[in-house]
């Protein structure tokens, strides 16, 4: 732990940025994998839980916490499932 004042702060508000970041991220995943499972099963929410998971992807992007052309990979990797699947 630093002894001095800015730095312990800084400590503190990277601590409460990466729990908040963890979150996020995590409810990215769980999204996507949601919607994978809808679509393999064919289920009438898949065009809408797609949409959720493209939001959360575009928005962890926006955030920095998924590169950007990784969640393009990922959304158009789940749009091509979702047409191949209807």
């Amino acid at each position: 732990m630093p002894n001095i004042k800015s730095a312990i702060k800084r400590v503190k508000t990277n601590e409460a940025k990466k729990a908040h970041n963890i979150t996020v991220k995590s409810a990215m995943r769980t999204a996507v994998k949601k919607a994978e499972a809808a679509i393999v099963t064919n289920e009438d929410t898949a065009k809408e839980l797609f949409n959720t998971a493209a939001s959360k992807l575009d928005k962890a992007a926006q955030k920095g916490l998924v590169h950007k052309k990784a969640a393009a990979r990922k959304k158009s990797r789940l749009m091509k499932r979702m047409n191949a699947a209807q």
